[in-house]
């Protein structure tokens, strides 16, 4: 059991550096923040959660299953992300229109966190092993009318680590209301509600579960886009552990101005219909990294993408501290427009 515990406090830290935007990485143990991990490049570059960015990519069903529609007719998309050149996370999906109101979407995700050292209680090194999450998926989405769509993402979870496994199912639900006229898009999202079935051992791990609300807006007649997304609104206390530079002095912050900006990701992006680049901020993202030797991009995030023909490009980058930087890449096609 000591030896389980170790196993997990080292994927902890593995999987906080990765995604830097776990919600639970410092409020108890939660062995699904890898859940948070955005699929699309597009999200990751606006900051690594964005509910509302209206774009035809089927990699941000992920962010929110009312973002699938009829548009997303017969798309294929890849996903792949590169973590300190040791983790490696990636998906596929595949969507169809169903009617002229409806789609559904399945795909998986699989995320491999290379060689992680197994120690004992006493400090040693008695091995290693390979921790590996695999998620099966399957999404629905309905528009209710011409400017208000819902969806629901239903999510089977199979996790091994060293020689323990579990199992899980959670389920996303989501409506966008999007505005055309006034280039104005709005989401609220519920997202990993659920629970395991199989344990790892004698405890249940809780899903990180959360409330999220984006907006999205155009400014005016110009190419540029902002959003506001709110997240981890089950809870409005998220204090953090300040570390001076330079200084081994540590500070509680806990004040009013501090949750609040730890709730909100900030994004702006320049798009027309064939490109896109985007900028995000991530103040929750830099406040966690505050204990890991942060850098001055710690939680700053960026990326463009490129359509042609009947393919999609996406790339975004992020560096949360000094020693890791996460490389995300998105491609995507229209299989029927790719066969006629």
């Amino acid at each position: 059991m000591n030896r389980f515990r170790h196993s997990l406090a080292a994927l902890a830290a593995v999987t906080a550096c990765a995604t830097a935007f776990t919600a639970e990485a410092q409020y108890g143990r939660s062995v699904y923040n890898f859940l948070d991990i955005p699929t699309s490049a597009h999200a990751f570059a606006l900051g690594g959660t964005n509910v509302s960015v209206i774009d035809d990519d089927i990699s941000l069903i992920d962010q929110n299953p009312a973002l699938l529609g009829p548009e997303i007719d017969t798309q294929l998309g890849f996903s792949y992300m590169m973590h300190m050149q040791t983790a490696n996370f990636a998906s596929v999906r595949y969507g169809m229109a169903a009617g002229e109101r409806g789609a559904w979407a399945a795909g998986i995700r699989y995320l491999n966190y290379g060689s992680i050292t197994q120690t004992e209680p006493d400090g040693s090194v008695s091995g290693s092993f390979t921790p590996q999450d695999i998620v099966f998926e399957g999404t629905y989405s309905h528009d209710f009318t011409d400017r208000l769509r819902g969806g629901m993402n239903l999510k089977m979870i199979y996790s091994n680590y060293e020689s323990y496994s579990a199992f899980a199912v959670a389920a996303d639900i989501g409506v966008n209301y999007y505005d055309e006229e006034r280039d104005m898009s709005l989401s609220l999202v519920f997202r990993n509600m659920g629970g395991q079935l199989k344990r790892f051992d004698k405890a249940y791990d809780r899903l990180p579960f959360d409330i999220q609300l984006g907006w999205m807006q155009a400014l005016g007649a110009s190419p540029f886009s902002l959003s506001i997304t709110a997240t981890n609104l089950v809870r409005w206390k998220m204090p953090y552990y300040d570390h001076k530079k330079d200084s081994e002095q540590i500070e509680l912050k806990d004040g009013f101005v501090s949750n609040l900006f730890r709730h909100l990701v900030f994004g702006l992006q320049y798009s027309n219909e064939k490109f896109y680049m985007a900028l995000g901020y991530n103040y929750k993202t830099r406040t966690d990294m505050s204990a890991y030797q942060r850098n001055f991009l710690s939680g700053f995030s960026l990326g463009l993408g490129l359509k042609v023909k009947s393919f999609a490009f996406g790339v975004a980058y992020s560096m949360p501290h000094k020693s890791a930087s996460n490389l995300m890449l998105n491609l995507s096609t229209n299989l029927y427009e790719l066969t006629h």
